[in-house]
């Protein structure tokens, strides 16, 4: 990642930030639970309370964008606890998918072609790592 899409996510998620985080997440999640339903057993807990975890989880990573090397081995483990749970490589596209669609909607007019570049760079960095850690027979995002 560019320093200027760095500053473009971190930028962008502090306007995230001044709204519902559970109802951002619940967004999320009801977005990726649509696109692929397959998805929705992977969770034994309320989409609230997924909401609050990931929206946790998103918020610490974001804050240190700038310093992923000093965060790389939670990023990796944050990849092998999802693997529990059964997720593939195949749904870290949707769940890009739907993070994406999830910012268009929380970002209205701050959304732009720049913006959205910036978060999938962004989100295929994090991804590719997880998986890494996880998958190292999988190609890259």
């Amino acid at each position: 990642m560019t320093t200027k899409q760095i500053d473009l996510v971190k930028s962008t998620w502090a306007i995230v930030e001044t709204l519902d985080m559970i109802a951002v997440g619940s967004l999320f999640y009801n977005r990726l639970f649509e696109i692929d339903p397959q998805t929705k057993p992977m969770f034994s807990v309320s989409v609230e309370e997924q909401a609050r975890k990931a929206m946790s989880m998103l918020n610490y990573i974001i804050r240190r964008l700038d310093k992923l090397q000093d965060i790389a081995n939670e990023v990796r483990k944050l990849g092998q606890a999802h693997a529990k749970y059964g997720v593939e490589p195949e749904h870290y596209i949707t769940g890009g998918i739907a993070l994406l669609w999830t910012l268009e909607k929380g970002l209205g007019e701050n959304w732009n072609d720049e913006v959205k570049e910036a978060w999938l760079e962004c989100y295929t960095t994090l991804c590719n790592a997880m998986m890494e850690a996880t998958y190292p027979q999988a190609k890259a995002a």
